[in-house]
């Protein structure tokens, strides 16, 4: 025997089966729950492996049918979690309209609308906020699923008063028509909701949404189609437009591409584009020259700038020798008044900690500044640091002067750097930890909801069924009360064909005559108790038996002619006397009468009249 199984190769054939023959794909769909259903169906048809099941389906066309409505269960209502669906009434719907113009049209998608209530409800709310006459100018809502028979059931927009239980009264009077038994959504307000089949995995999504109502569709696939449903729900919706989602679906809280608007009733939007700041531009003060005089001091001033500047730097003249040192790069590498002249590469610092020849000779043939970074050094305590070498060429009428070699540390900001780094990673690793938590926790509250939804839908199948029996049982009821009725009239139509039986008996034997009543076929209806009298054959023996076959003390066949001649309406009355033998073995002189039997206006047999002459008088045959 196959085991059932969603890790064998069975069930995935039967599955792809499904989408080469119906269309339908059910690979992206919860495989526990998707098990669940077919195996619910196999043991409803009496099997037990997925390939038997297969070939059930290739022989058994309409079972596609019965298989479909066991996987996707339609369990909607109106006003599903009223709470939820007052919120939004109160305060979605209000910033939907805020943040359109008067006249512009409001699209709303119901995907997996199912029997049609949630897509109805919407209009109902929608209606209630706009006014019917800009509802049925404005609103358009676009109600899909993928199962036919339930859009079916959708679009005749006619359900029972239990359906509409839900409905608050003065609503349901105000939206909803008698029909008969029932009741139909109001025809006028029912032309802007469409509905049409649309596979959520497959098929492109609608666009320019300004509401997107889902409610418990998302919680049958697996998290992957999940994610692509979502991805295609966001491109559905406008920027600012609003997504109602179904209470088991909870995963769709930690979404990052929406914004919760409330969690508890599962409503988000897609948040809008976010403007970007303008640029904001800081004036540079002007650098004041004063027409007269200073000379001396200013060159002084630039001078001890340059010598007191906390940033290292070298000047080298376009012969390459050192020109000048300021006092932080005399002290960082050794440097005296005596090396000032010197050829710059004559100095250790011309190729430690940097090979800095190559580079000079660089910035003056290309003429612009040459920059190193991450430049290494150690420090007199052997400790690391390090630096941004830049070599800047001096240049005046196209002419250089010198380069300027700068030393900036950067060790605190590499230190900073690697700490952050250092801090980003452990971040990382702890954010990972917690999304691997987060996830674990999301996968068993996904399994719970799906538990709780799995035993929602066995409490509305369960009472499905119930429903089911308790009109079977109306329908017995009803058919057992037709019963005893159609019983009671047979048993007063038995009373009165006993009591017209019962009279037909007694004028028969009332009659002083021997009466024999025939039909077309000349077979014996009637036979009297004179006639018993008369022959010696008793009623039950003679009935239904052929009169030229009677064997009595009579010439039948002397009567056979008049007989036929009777039916055939040639005659109406025929008196005859015949010589004949009574039951006792005397013989007799027997008179006959021999007229038709009328019935609805037409001969429908013989009726016979014999009875004994007295003594003397002769026979007339």
């Amino acid at each position: 025997m196959t085991t059932t199984s969603t890790d064998g190769p069975d069930f995935e054939e039967l599955l792809i089966h499904l989408k080469e023959t119906r269309g339908f794909d059910f690979t992206a769909y919860k495989r526990s729950t998707l098990l669940r259903r077919v195996q619910k169906r196999m043991a409803t048809v009496g099997l037990q492996s997925f390939v038997d099941y297969q070939d059930f389906l290739e022989v058994h066309q309409d079972e596609f049918g019965a298989l479909f409505n066991t996987i996707l269960i339609n369990v909607t209502s109106f006003f599903r979690d009223d709470a939820a669906w007052d919120y939004l009434m109160q305060y979605v719907v209000p910033g939907v309209l805020e943040r359109l113009a008067p006249q512009d049209p409001i699209r709303v998608w119901c995907a997996g609308c199912a029997s049609g209530e949630e897509a109805y409800t919407a209009a109902i709310v929608l209606a209630e906020a706009l006014g019917w006459d800009a509802f049925r100018l404005r609103v358009k809502i676009y109600a899909t699923d993928v199962d036919e028979e339930a859009l079916t059931t959708a679009r005749q927009g006619i359900y029972s008063a239990r359906d509409l239980n839900p409905v608050p009264a003065e609503l349901r009077e105000r939206y909803f028509e008698r029909i008969g038994e029932r009741f139909g959504f109001r025809r006028d307000l029912r032309r802007a909701v469409i509905f049409g089949r649309h596979d959520l995995i497959q098929d492109a999504p609608i666009s320019r949404i300004d509401l997107l109502i889902s409610r418990n569709t998302l919680m049958y696939f697996n998290s992957d189609a999940q994610a692509r449903i979502l991805a295609r729900f966001f491109y559905a919706l406008k920027e600012g437009g609003f997504m109602f989602l179904g209470k088991a679906e909870t995963l769709l809280a930690q979404s990052k591409v929406f914004t919760p608007v409330h969690l508890k009733f599962r409503i988000f939007t897609r948040p809008r584009t976010a403007a970007e700041p303008a640029a904001t531009a800081f004036p540079i003060p002007a650098l004041r020259i004063e027409a007269n005089g200073g000379t001396m001091e200013r060159d002084r001033m630039r001078e001890l700038a340059f010598q007191e500047d906390v940033v290292p730097q070298i000047i080298v003249d376009p012969a390459l020798v050192l020109a000048v040192a300021n006092s932080q790069a005399r002290q960082l590498f050794g440097l005296t008044q005596r090396d000032v002249g010197r050829p710059f590469q004559d100095l250790e610092v011309s190729y430690r900690p940097l090979e800095m020849r190559s580079l000079l000779t660089q910035a003056i043939e290309e003429r612009r500044a040459v920059t190193v970074s991450d430049v290494v050094m150690r420090g007199q305590n052997q400790a690391m640091r390090w630096f941004d070498v830049q070599l800047v060429p001096l240049t005046a009428e196209d002419r250089i002067l010198g380069i300027k070699i700068s030393f900036l540390e950067v060790t605190r900001l590499r230190e900073l750097a690697e700490e952050l780094q250092q801090s980003k990673g452990d971040l990382e690793t702890a954010y990972e930890e917690l999304q691997s938590s987060n996830e674990e926790l999301e996968t068993t509250n996904e399994e719970l909801q799906s538990t709780v939804e799995e035993l929602e839908t066995t409490n509305e199948e369960l009472q499905s069924t119930n429903e089911e029996l308790e009109t079977m049982n109306e329908e017995l009821q009803s058919t057992n009360e037709e019963m005893e009725t159609v019983n009671d009239e047979l048993r007063e139509r038995g009373d009165q064909l006993n009591l017209a039986n019962s009279f037909l008996e007694s004028v028969l034997t009332s009659i002083q005559f021997g009466v024999i009543v025939l039909d077309v076929e000349l077979r014996i209806r009637a036979w009297n108790s004179h006639a018993e009298d008369l022959w010696g054959v008793r009623a039950v023996e003679a009935q239904e038996s052929h009169f030229a076959a009677l064997d009595i003390g009579f010439p039948v066949e002397g009567l056979i002619g008049p007989i036929r001649d009777c039916l055939a309406g040639r005659t109406t009355d025929f008196q005859a006397s015949f010589n004949a033998t009574n039951r006792r073995g005397r013989p007799i002189v027997c008179r006959v009468n021999v007229g038709p039997l009328w019935q609805a206006r037409a001969v429908a047999g013989a009726v016979i009249l014999m009875e004994e002459v007295p003594d003397g008088e002769a026979p007339e045959n």
